[in-house]
């Protein structure tokens, strides 16, 4: 670390508390305690330490070190309980438990719908479930997406219906390494879903919801209103929304995805960094007054308000109130200690966020925020002090770009782990990009404050839209340089922790220079290599053939080393979202990167192809039986296309061991087959239903 001094433990309380909470979030998660087991350990360590307390001073000073043991692992304990008490499953009302299909559900609508290209989507909490002529209190919510068709539903924020529609579990694509979208879900407390059609669905005439989120939801709109009034053409707009509220629901894809590519993604995402902005221009102002016990106080309390505020004005979304209780602990401990410790203040507000929260430590934005912290309090002045510059603006320069070098040093690797690729080009777009955001930020800070005027919200709202054009054009240039993004990189878990300890040693001994830093370094890089090694062993001896989960599609990659060779509909050839969100991940985590095929020695007839010594068939519509007798053998049949024949006539014309039906069939046919298979004692595999089929070759 760059203190000069050997960092002691003893001065940062909340950084042990707050791990040792952390290990018990984990553990719990991972093993699934009890209550019962949880609750029985908590007490016995209340107890030892009360019974300590009744000990003699030197006896207690003997033992200071047992008793500091148990209270780490008190604290562990505790982050087990809240991992027990936040999931929904273990709430006796959860709806889970009663629920059952084709009963009608009372349900209270939580946001303002969201319009997608089929549907409008919405969030909504679930009261009650009718059992017979009584209803039953339940808890959970649930995803609803609306039918789309001429007219709108007219459901607002806080309205309740009673729902006719059966309710669907949610769950995985089942496709290799693809996002756990059903764990993600159940960190919401969303267990159900469903698609909803006019006349399924009866509004009640009293709302619910709560008046506070309801005056949240009201000033978004009006906000959204003014931008839309006072800044011309809608890309442009949809981007000033997303800057100033993390509005995205207009924002165009392909510039979500050159953000992402640029490495400039936090500026669009409502995060810590608007906060960052707003509490720097702060700090900025009360910079020119004297600073004492009072200043500080006062600078501390109006700091903590225009927070609070801007975050209630952005719609207290999750990711920017975790940046709000992260400042303000920050602001509060340097109110209470001008020489506050960073470390253990940062340790504090995570710990008070994991309490309301455990499952914020799987959020993404919760570990790129307090990595992004961590990292330039640790590495910003060692990497500032690589250069010594005189002048004031290129001095500027210099720590904007120090900044942002020191930033990456801890980010890389939650980077690596949750998006599997590295924009290279991120000091130069940050260098630029960065500080204009900040002066659009404050100018449409300004454009609310003077909208009631026309004439200067006008020249407030052309200027804005001047810079959006050169935000979003300088954006879309780095993002299409060649060599702008290094894509398609494997991490996980066992590789992070690798990764982050060869970066916290290197650091160590850089800035340190103690002679076991360098031998800590290399091993774990030469664990880091050997452990890519062993991984790119086995991926250059595997050979498997994998039919995709996509809704509606056909999807096979067929794997051999680091190749592969697709065979489905045309629309997956473009690296589009489908392609993105269910092909990609498991290209990914199988090492395979490119297609080549001619290292692949696939030997088609008809309909049949084989690799190896593995023979496949793919039957649809196309397909047509011949008159022979004889049977043609598969080892594994997959069905898509919805073909017109039964499961029966495919028995008479093949031997075979296995039958998938692919996501390309609709369900109520592959019921069907499913029957058919059941009353002839076949083996079978419903992709839809089952997730993705694999099989190695």
């Amino acid at each position: 670390m760059p203190a000069s001094n050997a960092i002691n433990l003893k001065q940062y309380p909340f950084v042990r508390l707050v791990a040792c909470f952390i290990a018990g979030i984990l553990l719990q998660w991972y093993i699934q305690l009890s209550l019962t087991v949880l609750l029985a350990a908590f007490c016995c360590f209340v107890i030892t330490l009360t019974v300590f307390s009744f000990f003699s001073a030197a006896t207690i000073f003997s033992i200071q070190w047992l008793r500091g043991v148990i209270i780490l692992l008190l604290f562990g304990v505790a982050g087990g309980i809240a991992v027990y008490v936040k999931d929904i499953r273990h709430n006796p009302q959860w709806l889970g438990t009663y629920y059952q299909p084709k009963q009608n559900v009372l349900l209270t609508i939580d946001e303002p719908l969201v319009e997608k290209p089929n549907s409008y989507k919405v969030q909504a909490t679930v009261t009650a479930i009718q059992e017979g002529a009584t209803w039953r209190k339940v808890k959970g919510d649930v995803l609803l997406y609306f039918y789309k068709g001429k007219v709108k539903p007219r459901l607002h924020y806080g309205s309740q219906i009673i729902l006719h529609a059966t309710l669907q579990p949610i769950t995985n694509s089942g496709n290799p390494g693809a996002f756990d979208y059903k764990q993600y879900c159940l960190f919401h407390d969303i267990s159900y879903q469903a698609f909803v059609y006019p006349g399924q669905y009866t509004m009640l005439w009293k709302d619910g919801g709560n008046s506070m989120q309801r005056v949240l939801y009201k000033v978004r709109d009006t906000t959204i209103s003014l931008l839309q009034k006072t800044i011309p053409g809608e890309k442009e707009q949809a981007v000033a929304e997303a800057l100033l509220i993390g509005y995205r629901d207009r924002l165009d894809p392909d510039i979500v995805q050159a953000f992402t590519n640029a490495g400039v993604i936090h500026i669009i995402a409502i995060s810590g960094m608007h906060l960052g902005m707003i509490y720097v221009l702060l700090l900025f102002i009360f910079g020119f007054f004297k600073s004492t016990k009072t200043s500080r106080i006062i600078q501390g309390i109006v700091i903590l308000l225009v927070l609070w505020v801007f975050s209630l004005l952005a719609g207290a979304v999750p990711s920017i109130t975790r940046a709000a209780v992260m400042f303000s602990v920050i602001v509060i401990g340097n109110m209470l200690d001008k020489n506050g410790k960073t470390y253990n203040t940062l340790a504090a507000s995570a710990f008070i966020l994991l309490v309301y929260n455990p499952f914020y430590l799987w959020d993404a934005g919760f570990m790129l925020s307090y990595s992004a912290v961590l990292s330039i309090v640790a590495f910003f002045k060692p990497v500032y002090n690589w250069f010594y510059v005189k002048n004031r603006l290129l001095d500027y320069v210099w720590k904007a770009t120090a900044v942002t070098i020191s930033t990456q040093v801890l980010t890389l690797p939650v980077i690596l782990l949750y998006f599997h690729q590295f924009p290279l080009m991120f000091p130069v777009a940050n260098l630029i990009a960065v500080p204009l955001s900040e002066v659009i930020l404050y100018g449409e800070m300004v454009l609310l404050v003077f909208s009631f005027i026309p004439v200067i919200a006008k020249w407030l709202g052309i200027t804005v839209w001047y810079l959006i054009i050169m935000f979003d054009g300088f954006v879309q240039h780095i993002s299409r340089l060649p060599f702008a993004l290094w894509d398609n990189i494997y991490a996980d878990i066992p590789q992070t922790l690798l990764l982050y300890g060869f970066i916290l040693a290197l650091c160590w001994w850089l800035l340190r220079k103690p002679a076991k830093g360098f031998i800590i370094t290399i091993a774990f890089f030469a664990c880091l290599i050997i452990y890519s090694g062993v991984r790119h062993l086995i991926i250059s001896n595997t050979q498997k053939l994998i039919v995709y989960n996509v809704p509606h599609q056909t999807a096979i990659d067929i794997m051999q080393g680091s190749s592969y060779r697709f065979i489905g509909d045309s629309i997956l050839l473009n690296d589009g979202p489908l392609v993105k969100y269910n092909l990609k991940p498991s290209r990914i985590i199988n090492g395979v990167s490119k297609t080549n095929d001619s290292s692949f020695h696939l030997n088609f007839q008809n309909t049949c192809f084989a690799v190896n010594r593995k023979k496949i068939a793919m039957l649809d519509n196309n397909f047509r039986f011949n008159d022979t007798t004889a049977k043609i053998y598969a080892d594994v049949i997959i069905l898509s296309k919805n073909p017109k024949y039964s499961i029966l006539d495919i028995q008479r014309a093949f031997t075979f061991k296995l039958l998938v039906f692919d996501s390309s069939n609709p369900m109520w046919k592959i019921r069907r087959w499913k029957k058919d298979c059941y009353s002839l004692h076949l083996r079978f595999h419903s992709v839809p239903e089952q997730g993705a089929f694999e099989l190695n070759l």
